[in-house]
Order: structure tokens, then C-alpha cells, then sequence
């Protein structure tokens, strides 16, 4: 319920970019506004208030003349977000009840009070505390008070002497944070005789842990640098694992770790001292701490309780409840919850977000529209059949295996199969539609293509600099002993990025056209041994050391040239969709009225060649 510690390191990291003057002046008074709002709403709860009879009328946006109804707002928002934001109702809902059943009572001044606080521990002003949650997070002052304020201290009062801290737990929270700490490799393996054959062969080559990590670990996230892990503090993790480091001396590598179906292997790089800070001074912290993750616990265990002893019904997924019940979202201990109250409760905290899809949706519509093309169910069932093709394993009998996909995206996206369907398939399959006639894969194409995917690469070494100067410093010091050693002590002192520096410059052999042309041009220039001159890309800086080539493989054009031209032709034919959306939204004229900003068409540019739009190349690479 309050912001994570994550959260709030976040925040108080981004404060300076938070803008003030007449823009915080504005939002600091719809805060009061707000906050004086939700004064009855604290102090005698009854429930989200239903909108205006006329907020079905109202216009949220025009996009070319054409108005979106607040109306059609409040259905995109409840395909989209209703079933969530109809849980977090109901989770309120039952606080709301239970805090009248037990006569508990947040005050408006207790809201504010705690609103006042949280922008004190940041060093804040009120209004640029709730400017900068606007802005980062997308919380209004009204939400903020309303959906977050008011039902954690509610709960808080709720679990009572469930929040109360012993000294055991600060001990172990400043351990935690504060205390000695062990900088480790890690080796995992998924079976005992894996583990034992790899704990031999690191006892016989201690030195040759770290390569032996990126070999064999099955921990992608430390094998990729090289079984570096984050420093092994007390109570963050695992116990075998925290016991075994700290027993662990420099250079030292432990027995076999049986833990969580793993088997593990550590290799102790060093011990870290405590850090100097008394535990007196860091208890407020500490306790905030311990508290919020105790409210956290005690928040679920209650709402399961009150789930438990609460009769709730849901209509809104249920389509006989709906015709029996209509208007209706859902009925809490008897109270209705209506679909318009959910609605307004869906626009106010997603509407925003929403709106920008449905403004685009809008513009593909009206360009189908004058272009007279249609999009059929059965095209969109072909389309998502394609993608089952290409992104899962197919059925025995070859054919895709859409059941499974449609179950696996909408799972992992959190959607529905009509939202999937309306906001990925539809527009794709239109997109395609609209720009098809234009894309062509020539001969050279499908050369380049084929160089790209089996011809030689080059190999590097590579280190990534943030800034020019740095990158002159760091060119002179590989100039003067431009070895693979001294290059990789270089990468791992210096470079920016983080997979080149935990693997001392070493990063995937350089193809041809693989939309770096710069890159490229310089590493194919390379003779082995030899270093590059300072290269920008983008923001960053590289420097290469080449050490040779690889082989081409051992594949004909002809028996891989259909393929190539399939997979050409989808790249050329995305680059191509998004080239024109991006010339439909310039062309356009969008007034939103929620968001508060007016566009203007741009000067309208003649559709280019869509491979060729904007000089982007075309990545040929790996498909």
C-alpha cells in the first residue's frame, strides 16, 4: 500500500526532475481540492461516489473531427483493466466494512498528516511531492489520498499490535543493510553429479572459477558475468548459502550447497566490512522497514479473512448475473458495486493510458476507412495462427498450436482473448493490409541477408565508454599495449556496460549488416590485433580490439533462399507498418482533453519506400 523501498529510492533519486512553478501551483490545488473531497469519504467511508449524470456525453478526445465519448472511454477502460480495478474495489470495500464493524476511524487530518510525512522524508514540499508522483507514477493527489493513504492507515489501525517490532528484528534488519557483507562466484547446477564433476575441476583450477561459472552455471543472470553475484549479506537470502560464505576464506571455494533443487558452488572473492553506521541512527529506517513489510503480511492475511467471511459477487464476468443484474459490477456483503462507479474508478486511473490506445486505434479505423479496407475475423484468427506458428512449438500433426499460444499471451500479458484480439491482432493484421503493395525483397536483399546470416564475423573485444574524454584516456592506455590481456583489464575497469565489463570486453562476433553500418564498416576494416579508432553510437563510445575471424558456414544459397526471403520480407514489412503509423499520427489532427495536449499536422511527407524510410537500415541479421 505505501511505496516500496525501491519506490522511494526511485523517487527521491528522480525529485530533481520534477517541475515546479505554475504547473505545481495548479496541481498543488487540485490536490487540496481533492483531499478536501475525500474528507467524508475518510471519516465516514461509504464507497466511491457515482459521476455525473452527463459524463456520458462528455468528449475526451477528437482525433480528425472525429469525437471519442467519454463513454467509449469507460468500456475501453473496462475491457481493459475492469476485472483489476473491480478487485482493488473490493479490497477496499471490505476494509471500508470491517472498519465500520469494528467503529475505526482515519480522519481527513490523519490523511494529511501521513501525506505530509512521506513528502518530509523525501525533503519535499507537499505539492512537488504529489507533482512528482503525477508524474512518475501516474497517481492523481485525489487517488493518492484516496486509494493509497487512507486504506494503509486504515489497515494499520486494523493490525494493531500485529505491527509491533521486537529488537530481535531490528538487529536482524540492520545486519541486513548495515552489516558485514561477502563478494562471491556462484556455480549452480540442477543435479548432484553435475555439481560434483564441476567442484572437482574448480578445487583442481581455483582461477579458472569465473570461466568455468559461464560454462557450466545454470544461473544465467551470474553465469553471464562470469558467477559474479550481488554481496552475500545476512537474512537476504537463503541461510546454507549466507552460513557458507561467511565460513569461507579469500580465494576459498565451499562444499556443494544443497538448496532450493539446486546444487551450489561458491567461491569467496573477498569479505566486505560493516558499514559505519550506528544502528541507533539507522533505527527509524529500519523500523519503517520491518513495518512495512509486516503490514504487507498482515494486509493479506486479512483480506483472505475478510474474503472468507464476505459474501461477494461478481457480475461483471459473468454474463447471466449481468442480464439478471444490469448495471451492476458486483455486490459486496449485499452492496452494490455499479458498473458506472467502476467505470469512473477505471477512467480516473487508467483512463489516460487508455485513451492513447483508442486514439490510435482511431487512426488506423478512419485510414482502413478511406482506404476502404476491411479486416475480417477470419483474417485475424489466420494472423494469430502465424504467430502461434513462428513463436511455439507446433501441434503432432504440424499444425499450430493456437490454444496454447492464445493461453500463453493472454497469461503473460494479463489480458483477455477480445483485448488481445481488438488491441495486437487487429491492428497488425491492418497495418499489414495498408502497406503490403509496398514492400518488395530484391536480389540484393536476399545476398545481404545471406552475408549476414552465415558469412564471416568479426571477433572483438569491445569497451564502452559514457563519455569522449574517457574514451580518449582509455584508447591511449589499449594503444600503448594492445593486447587481448591488458584490452580485458581495460573493459572490466572501465567499460559502461555491464555484460562487456564482467566479461572483460568479450561480446558476440560483429556480423554484416546488422543495422550498425558504422560499426560495421569499422570492425570489418580490422586486421587481428588491431584497434579500432574511438566509435560513436548514439550516446556511447566503443572501442574494438579485433582478434580474428570466424568461418563462414557451410550453406548454399539456394537451399536457404526461400527462407531468407520470408524472414527478410516480415522485417521489411514491420518497418514498414511502423513507418506509416508513424506518418498517420504526424498527419494528424489530436485534441486530448484529458492529457491536456493539442497536436497539429505536420507537413505531409510523401510515403517512402518502407525498407528505406527515415535511412534506417534494415537489420538482415539472425532470424
Amino acid at each position: 500500500m505505501t511505496p516500496t523501498r525501491t519506490d522511494r529510492e526511485e523517487l527521491a533519486r528522480s525529485r530533481r526532475r520534477a517541475r515546479s512553478g505554475r504547473q505545481a501551483i495548479i496541481l498543488a490545488a487540485a490536490a487540496i481540492a481533492g483531499l478536501a473531497a475525500v474528507t467524508a469519504f475518510a471519516a465516514q467511508p461509504a464507497g466511491p461516489q457515482p459521476p455525473a449524470k452527463d459524463a456520458k456525453l462528455q468528449v475526451v478526445a477528437r482525433v480528425n473531427g472525429e469525437d471519442i465519448s467519454r463513454n467509449e472511454l469507460a468500456q475501453e477502460c473496462l475491457r481493459h483493466y475492469g476485472e483489476d480495478v473491480l478487485e482493488r474495489m473490493t479490497k477496499k470495500y471490505l476494509i471500508i466494512q470491517e472498519c465500520r464493524k469494528r467503529q475505526i476511524e482515519v480522519s481527513q487530518d490523519e490523511v494529511n498528516a501521513e501525506i505530509h510525512r512521506m513528502a518530509t522524508r523525501f525533503s519535499l514540499p507537499v505539492d512537488q511531492w504529489l507533482t512528482m508522483l503525477k508524474q512518475e507514477r501516474g497517481i492523481s493527489p485525489v487517488q493518492y489520498a484516496n486509494d493509497i493513504i487512507w486504506p494503509t492507515l486504515a489497515l494499520k489501525k486494523l493490525a494493531g499490535s500485529q505491527l509491533q517490532i521486537t529488537e530481535e528484528e531490528v538487529r536482524k534488519e540492520y545486519e541486513k543493510y548495515y552489516g558485514p557483507a561477502v563478494k562471491a562466484r556462484m556455480i549452480a547446477c540442477g543435479t548432484l553429479e553435475k555439481a560434483q564433476r564441476i567442484f572437482a575441476v574448480a578445487k583442481a583450477n581455483p582461477d579458472q572459477f569465473g570461466n568455468l561459472a559461464k560454462d557450466e552455471s545454470e544461473d544465467v543472470n551470474s553465469a553471464s558475468a562470469k558467477g559474479l553475484v550481488n554481496p552475500i549479506r545476512r537474512h537476504l537470502g537463503f541461510k546454507e548459502i549466507e552460513d557458507a560464505a561467511f565460513a569461507l576464506k579469500e580465494g576459498q571455494i565451499s562444499e556443494i550447497i544443497k538448496v532450493a533443487g539446486q546444487y551450489v558452488i561458491l567461491k569467496c572473492e573477498g569479505h566486505l566490512p560493516a558499514r559505519s553506521i550506528k544502528l541507533e541512527d539507522a533505527r527509524p529506517q529500519l523500523e519503517e522497514a520491518i513495518r512495512d513489510t509486516k503490514l504487507g503480511i498482515v494486509a493479506n492475511g486479512l483480506f483472505e479473512d475478510l474474503k472468507k467471511n464476505a459474501e461477494v459477487v461478481n457480475v461483471l464476468n459473468d454474463p447471466v448475473k449481468s442480464k439478471q443484474m444490469p448495471g451492476v459490477a458486483a455486490l459486496i456483503n449485499g452492496s452494490k458495486v455499479s458498473l458506472e462507479e467502476l467505470a469512473e474508478m477505471c477512467i480516473e486511473r487508467h483512463g489516460e493510458e487508455v485513451l492513447g490506445g483508442t486514439i490510435q486505434r482511431r487512426l488506423l479505423e478512419q485510414e482502413c476507412k478511406r482506404r476502404q479496407v476491411t479486416v475480417s475475423e477470419q483474417e485475424l484468427d489466420a494472423e494469430i495462427a502465424r504467430a502461434a506458428a513462428q513463436m511455439i512449438e507446433t501441434k503432432p500433426d504440424g499444425s499450430p498450436n493456437i490454444e496454447k499460444w492464445i493461453e500463453l499471451i493472454t497469461r503473460q500479458q494479463g489480458v483477455s482473448v477480445e483485448v488481445y484480439r481488438r488491441d495486437a491482432v487487429w491492428p497488425s493484421v491492418a497495418l499489414k493490409k495498408l502497406v503490403r503493395g509496398r514492400v518488395e525483397v530484391t536480389e540484393e536483399d536476399l545476398q545481404r541477408g545471406f552475408e549476414a546470416n552465415y558469412g564471416e564475423r568479426v571477433r572483438c573485444l569491445a569497451i564502452v565508454l559514457d563519455n569522449h574524454r574517457r574514451a580518449q584516456e582509455v584508447w591511449q592506455l589499449a594503444r600503448a599495449n594492445p593486447t587481448p590481456e591488458h584490452f580485458g583489464e581495460l573493459a572490466e575497469q572501465y567499460s559502461v556496460e555491464p555484460g562487456s565489463r564482467a566479461l572483460r570486453g568479450e561480446v558476440p562476433p560483429i556480423q554484416r549488416h546488422g543495422g550498425q553500418p558504422l560499426l560495421e564498416k569499422e570492425a570489418f576494416a580490422l586486421a587481428p590485433g588491431e584497434l579500432s579508432s574511438i566509435l560513436q553510437i548514439d550516446q556511447r563510445f566503443l572501442i574494438l580490439l579485433c582478434e580474428g575471424r570466424t568461418k563462414p558456414e557451410p550453406v548454399k544459397f539456394e537451399e536457404v533462399k526461400e527462407y531468407l526471403h520470408a524472414d527478410i520480407f516480415e522485417k521489411k514489412l514491420n518497418l514498414a507498418m511502423a513507418d506509416h503509423f508513424q506518418q498517420l499520427r504526424a498527419q494528424a489532427t489530436i485534441d486530448n482533453y484529458i492529457a491536456g495536449t493539442t497536436q497539429a499536422p505536420r507537413k505531409a511527407v510523401e510515403m517512402q519506400p518502407p525498407a528505406r524510410t527515415a535511412g534506417r537500415p534494415v537489420d538482415l541479421g539472425p532470424h
